[in-house]
C-alpha cells in the first residue's frame, strides 16, 4: 500500500502543479470577462474579438449590442465577441 502510494505521488504533484499554474488562472480570466461583458453600456468604446473598434450605441437584449463603427454604420454584435472595453485616460 505503501509503494502505490509513493508511486502516485508524482501524478498528484502534476496535478496540483497544473492546476495552480493553468486552470485556476484560466477561470479567473474567464469570470473577470463576463463580469465585464455583462457591464458593457451605452457609450462604452470596445473592441471585439475580430479587431472591430467601436462606440456601444444600445445594449439589445441581454445577449447583443449594436455598435457604431463609423459615423452612420451600426452593426449588432454578440456579446461574448466583446475583446475588451477601451479605458479613455485622462488628458495630459
Amino acid at each position: 500500500m505503501e509503494q502505490m502510494l509513493i508511486q502516485l505521488m508524482p501524478l498528484f504533484l502534476i496535478f496540483a502543479i497544473f492546476y495552480f499554474l493553468l486552470i485556476r488562472p484560466q477561470q479567473r480570466r474567464a469570470k473577470e470577462h463576463k463580469e465585464m461583458v455583462a457591464g458593457v453600456q451605452r457609450g462604452d468604446k470596445i473592441v471585439s474579438s475580430g479587431g472591430i473598434r467601436g462606440k456601444v450605441v444600445k445594449v439589445v437584449g441581454e445577449f447583443d449590442v449594436e455598435v457604431e463603427i463609423s459615423q452612420g454604420v451600426n452593426v449588432t454584435l454578440v456579446k461574448s465577441t466583446i475583446a475588451e472595453v477601451v479605458k479613455e485616460s485622462a488628458p495630459k
